[in-house]
């Protein structure tokens, strides 16, 4: 069964939990798993289209997926996998005004 992080703002989805086991034989079984255990994480991992979000980043031992198989990326019987949220947005400009 792999061990599945969940990052804190999607644990309000798993009742507070910041770890759960599934079992999965891919990413994308550990996704359809995951959501039929916790509704509505599916859709806040994929897109309408089945797609991994571009904002979402899926890690299976500390290897982002995207450079693996995607979400046919396999899994084995004591995988971690990480979800993060991509960080975005900028710093406010503290200087002087631009001319």
């Amino acid at each position: 069964m792999a061990t599945v992080f969940i990052p804190a703002p999607l644990r309000r989805v798993t009742a507070g939990q910041a770890r759960v086991e599934v079992p999965a034989a891919t990413v994308a079984e550990l996704v359809d798993r995951l959501d039929a255990q916790h509704p509505g994480m599916r859709s806040y991992l994929l897109d309408e289209g089945g797609a991994q979000r571009a904002y979402v980043n899926i890690f299976v031992n500390a290897t982002e997926i995207r450079s693996l198989a995607g979400l046919q990326t396999p899994l084995a019987e004591r995988d971690e996998v990480s979800i993060l949220p991509a960080m975005a947005g900028g710093g406010a400009h503290h200087g002087p005004p631009d001319p």
